[in-house]
Parts: structure tokens; C-alpha cells; sequence
């Protein structure tokens, strides 16, 4: 049955049977740390908001790849533009790259600073290079229980929902997004487990074609 118990933990068995059981971190530590969020140092969380911004528009294998290269040239050698444009040449994310390592210290303690989740994602939004879907993707890697709201989960959601709804990921529709936290609530209740766990999941099954949407864009909603 689909959205069931079983069915969420035989496309999480799936995915750890295969090896792709991994954003930046593996799946059980993104479990882990969503069940007590753990408090990072600023570099750890300047390398989350890297990754973050390398992931946007580009394959997480890629995103984990030059990750590795750019953090390298950042705990060696500090935010040189020139090394880290050589390594991704995208002028707008190296900018960004650089201010938010320039200013780890400042910007992780501002975000601890903030005292309700709602704060936090709002104070997130305003780093450089990160929007509120890319601010959803850094939370939960932060160890906030959110999810990303992408457009694979948003299409999951309508076909949770059984409506035919317009998908437009620069723009996440109000009717669409009661869809998806409809969706996680009742994968919660299923499985007991967090949502932003869900959501990892969930989005690796439809990277990996685990999960084929055409395969739920015709049936009946869940009751």
C-alpha cells in the first residue's frame, strides 16, 4: 500500500541495501542528530552551509565531490577566491562561500541566538546564496525537524493528497504545502519516525527512482 509503514521502511531498507543510504551525512546520522539536535562549532556549520549551497541545482554526488575539495582549501588556506573559483567556477556561490566562512563565528552564533525554529529558518534565509527552500535543506541538516519542500516531495504531496495541483519550486503554493505536511503527519503517525527523516528518504526513493511519480499521479488519495 502506498504511504503505508511498510512501504516507507522497504524504500529505507532499499536505499541502505544499496549504499545510498547519505545526504552529506550518512542516514543515521541525520536520524540521530534530528532526534537531539546537536550544537556545532562554526566551522561545522559553515560546512553545512557550503554543502548547501553546492547541492542547489546540481547532483548530490557532484555536491559532495567539490564539498570535499572546497572545505579542503578552507581549513588550509582560508576563504582565497581564486583557489576555490578554480575549483567551482561559479562566481555568485564562491562569493558566498567566502563570506559565510569570513564570518562563521558571527553567523553561527547568530543562529543560536534565535530562540523559536520559525526564527532560525527566518535568520537562515538571510545568508548569503540561501533562499527559504535551500534554508529548509540547511535546518534540517542543522538537526531541525523540517523538510525541504522540494519539487519531488511537493509532486508526493499532491499525489498523497490526489490533486492535480501545478508544481512551481520557485514558489511553494500554500494548497501544496498542506498537502505535503499532511503527507509527513501521516508518515509519522506510521512509522514513528521525524520528518525531516521522511524527507530524506522520501527524496533519495525519487532521485534514485525507487519511487516513479508516474506511478502515483492517477491514483486515489490516501484515506
Amino acid at each position: 500500500m502506498q504511504f503505508s509503514r511498510d512501504w516507507f521502511f522497504d524504500l529505507d531498507r532499499c536505499l541502505r541495501a544499496a549504499g545510498l543510504d547519505s545526504d552529506v551525512q550518512s542516514f543515521d546520522e541525520i536520524l540521530e542528530n534530528l532526534r537531539a539536535r546537536k550544537i556545532y562549532d562554526a566551522d561545522t556549520f559553515a560546512a553545512h552551509c557550503v554543502y548547501v549551497i553546492l547541492a542547489g541545482g546540481f547532483s548530490q554526488k557532484t555536491a559532495k565531490v567539490k564539498h570535499l575539495e572546497i572545505m579542503t582549501v578552507l581549513t588550509a588556506v582560508g576563504a582565497d577566491f581564486e583557489m576555490l573559483i578554480h575549483l567551482f567556477n561559479n562566481k555568485n556561490k564562491i562569493n558566498a562561500i567566502c563570506k559565510i566562512w569570513n564570518n562563521r563565528k558571527q553567523l553561527r552564533d547568530g543562529y543560536y541566538e534565535q530562540m523559536t525554529l520559525d526564527d532560525r529558518l527566518k535568520y537562515l534565509e538571510k545568508l548569503p546564496h540561501i533562499g527559504k527552500i535551500t534554508a529548509n535543506h540547511l535546518a534540517r541538516n542543522l538537526g531541525e525537524d523540517i523538510v525541504k519542500y522540494d519539487v519531488w516531495i511537493q509532486r508526493l504531496g499532491c499525489a498523497f493528497a490526489g490533486k492535480k495541483l501545478v508544481v512551481d519550486n520557485a514558489k511553494l503554493s500554500p494548497e501544496i504545502k498542506d498537502a505535503c505536511d499532511a503527507m509527513f503527519a501521516h508518515l509519522v503517525g506510521q512509522t514513528g519516525l521525524p520528518r525531516g527523516y521522511i524527507d530524506v528518504v522520501l527524496w533519495k526513493s525519487c532521485q534514485v527512482k525507487l519511487i516513479s511519480m508516474d506511478d502515483y499521479l492517477h491514483k486515489p488519495p490516501v484515506m
